[in-house]
């Protein structure tokens, strides 16, 4: 199946130069467009695509924002933001925004294809400045004695990802912890976003390696 993309943005000649780049894969396709944020966050609420192409600089909305919206909105939307910036401020909102790649459009034609293959299969994808800027933001932060993340998900998560690995259906695991149904799902949608899988047969498979469950 093709991955199904929306791509956002304002200026029309780039959206028809991105979409010939894409269109012309056998395994991707554009299904939707939009000029701002606003209209980025409408149409992917419209046509539920697999992957949004966002730029930075757009009206009403910017492609961070409108990437926090539908992050939130939509956690199972892979995320990549296409932009002219070479910027660290900009990588580093990015990634908080919830997008798994960045991708300078200087290079599009080059890494654009790698980028969305790459995000579909649950990896970041990130331009050789920014691979740089996230290094050095790491030895910044040691250096300074700052914490550091020592794991992936939060404890809660990580509590949810044991019990669905143990075989227990939402409801089970809501009754145990006493949550509703619909917070476990959010947590679990967030658990497969967060970790680039595709099912509960990967979950339980992180969660043996990750000695949660003995296989």
């Amino acid at each position: 199946m093709k991955t199904r993309v929306l791509l956002a943005d304002d200026h029309a000649l780039v959206r028809r130069g991105v979409r010939l780049i894409l269109d012309g894969e056998p395994d991707l396709t554009v299904v939707a467009e939009a000029g701002e944020g606003a209209e980025a966050i409408e149409k992917a609420r419209a046509e539920r695509p697999d992957l949004a192409i966002l730029d930075i600089a757009m009206p009403r909305l910017t492609g961070l924002q409108a990437a926090r919206e539908l992050s939130r909105l939509q956690p199972e939307l892979r995320i990549l933001i296409l932009t002219m910036y070479d910027n660290e401020q900009y990588f580093f909102e990015a990634l908080k925004a919830g997008a798994s790649g960045y991708v300078l459009k200087s290079v599009a034609d080059r890494d654009l294809v790698e980028a969305c293959r790459a995000s579909m299969r649950g990896e970041p994808f990130l331009y050789p400045g920014a691979v740089t800027a996230l290094v050095r933001n790491y030895l910044d932060r040691v250096r300074d004695g700052d914490d550091l993340p020592d794991k992936a998900i939060t404890d809660r998560e990580e509590e949810i990802l044991k019990l669905v690995a143990e075989g227990h259906s939402s409801r089970d695991i809501a009754g145990l912890l006493v949550i509703s149904v619909k917070t476990v799902e959010r947590h679990r949608a967030n658990l497969l976003q967060k970790l680039g899988l595709k099912d509960r047969l990967e979950l339980t498979r992180y969660a043996i390696r990750a000695g949660l469950i003995e296989p």
